[in-house]
């Protein structure tokens, strides 16, 4: 039987408070540094590696964790969520992402529906219809092919889905794979619509308009300016769009789109790349072939999670090291630091699944939990951070948890060799030593040049970014954020703390404020 209890009342995180903190300077120098890195390192999926040498853990922290995942019922939790218990307690939802790449337990059946089968059904009509674009079955009013797609979508609709398709966009090019450019319309701020509509010849363009309920503001604003645009250009826009929503949403049966593809609500917007959301877009980008091996990246990943041994579940460990850092060593923050320029907008996307997940402060039952919870994520591709924020990340008085994303190739096979190395190499040997930079510091007399160290950080290595390992790097992060969800007790799949500004801005088009919400009104002269 599972029992949902509270972080501070669990015996395992009580005794695991009273373990001697690592010296991790000591840790990871010279020999000891050596072998740590040897052995403190997970299988991941896709060629992946998850390596934690350089985080404070040593085999006796290790031994806590194993305890607090067995007490915290973490392996069970994860079962219930895919076997489809109701684990959104917030809105009373099914929590089924999971399924949208593969099916990891029992049939899981809502609304009269096998989900699982509802997904594949959802993924084969989108492969169905890019193949017709890309065949030039389906095209323009003058029987032109379609050369760009652009997403309409905010929050979960557009971060996730821009971040996977810019980490795939070079390797498609370099291996045949590249169908069609995309581009993504987000911020109701008119300048972004206007800027990629400018950008593009909208005559060759087909757009995906992502709104679950139908109804969200900035997306039905910024799909007006697309209709307004198209129409401008004498074009009939519902030859030219197509949406990603739910069934029962005003968008599902329109005579304005070419086809509707639908999700449903037991998929939060951030949880959403591997759904329809991404599936449209991505398929139109690249072909349905290059979104079934992302899908199986994830679904490979999803598998490992399952492992009740954490020393072999990279994503529960990961979670498992970061409450650590959070509850007990007390680092309020978290940067994701991925050396890949594919990876420009991972950080991003990985800011709105954690913040938004765990920036909770009751737990699962809507009581006030009297522990921090989420930290704040932020981050950007090395080598860019090194010269932007690494000076506080060295020498900050905050110590901040580094997460480090690594792979041995680049995508493009171009390089050069400059002073007896390649670029690569040198963005690898940055990493490398940006990690013990961190852990093992600097003594120098003089106090502006010295490094304490002390500064703990992890890595996920692999061979190169590709569709399978982006995968399972997405995988990944959505376990951690689910396990640390359960670890401290709060709901990771609803959203309230986005709605009350929405419910304000709407108060104020319709001019129905008063107090500082008038004053402010007045000075944006709404």
């Amino acid at each position: 039987m599972i029992t949902w209890n509270n972080l501070d009342t669990l015996e395992s995180f009580k005794e695991l408070s009273n373990v001697k903190k690592v010296n991790l300077v000591e840790a990871m120098t010279g020999e000891n540094g050596a072998e740590r890195v040897k052995n403190y390192s997970v299988p991941m999926a896709a060629g992946l590696a998850y390596n934690y040498a350089a985080k404070q853990v040593d085999d006796e922290v290790l031994e806590g964790l194993k305890k607090l995942a067995k007490e915290a019922q973490l392996t069970e939790k994860y079962a219930a969520l895919y076997n489809g218990e109701m684990i959104n307690t917030g809105e009373k939802r099914l929590v089924l992402h999971q399924l949208t790449r593969g099916q990891l337990g029992d049939t899981v059946t809502a609304d009269g529906v096998d989900k699982r089968a509802f997904y594949v059904e959802q993924q084969q009509k989108i492969a169905d219809f890019a193949n017709k674009v890309h065949a030039g079955e389906i095209t323009n009013a003058a029987g032109e092919k379609f050369t760009t797609v652009v997403q309409i979508g905010i929050g979960g609709s557009d971060l996730g889905p821009r971040a996977m398709y810019l980490a795939l966009e070079n390797w498609a090019k370099k291996n045949d794979k590249f169908k069609m450019e995309a581009k993504f319309i987000s911020n109701v701020d008119p300048d972004d619509a206007a800027a990629v509509l400018n950008s593009i010849d909208v005559a060759h363009s087909i757009f995906v308009l992502v709104s679950k309920s139908g109804t969200t503001l900035e997306t039905l604003t910024n799909e007006s300016f697309v209709k307004d645009a198209l129409k401008n250009a004498g074009l009939d826009a519902s030859k030219h769009m197509i949406a990603v929503t739910s069934e029962t949403s005003p968008l599902a049966k329109s005579d304005d789109y070419l086809a509707a593809f639908f999700m449903d609500d037991y998929i939060g917007g951030r949880y959403s790349s591997t759904s329809a959301v991404g599936g449209a877009v991505l398929s139109l980008a690249f072909g349905p072939e290059v979104f079934a091996e992302f899908l199986e990246g994830a679904a490979e990943e999803d598998k490992l999670a399952k492992n009740e041994d954490v020393m072999q579940n990279p994503a529960m460990l990961d979670a498992l090291i970061g409450v650590y850092e959070r509850n007990i060593l007390g680092y309020p923050s978290t940067a994701v630091l991925p050396y890949s320029q594919a990876l420009s907008r991972f950080p991003a996307h990985l800011q709105q699944l954690d913040m938004e997940s765990n920036g909770k402060s009751v737990n699962r039952f809507g009581e006030p939990v009297d522990y921090v919870t989420g930290p704040v994520i932020f981050g950007e591709p090395g080598t860019n951070g090194q010269h932007s924020f690494y000076q506080l990340l060295h020498q900050g008085t905050d110590i901040v948890p580094l997460q480090f994303i690594g792979f041995k190739n680049n995508q493009m096979g171009t390089d050069v060799v400059i002073q007896d190395s390649t670029s690569q190499q040198k963005l690898c040997a940055n990493v490398a030593a940006q990690i013990v930079a961190f852990a093992c510091g600097k003594a120098d007399d003089n106090r502006n040049k010295n490094f304490e160290g002390g500064r703990p950080s992890s890595i996920i290595i692999g061979d190169q970014v590709n569709p399978a390992s982006l995968g399972a790097l997405l995988a990944h992060f959505e376990n951690k954020v689910m396990f640390q969800g359960f670890l401290w007790n709060v709901n990771s799949f609803d959203q309230e703390g986005v709605q009350l500004g929405k419910v304000l801005a709407k108060r104020v088009l319709a001019h129905e404020t008063d107090g500082a919400l008038k004053v402010f009104s007045d000075l944006l002269n709404i």
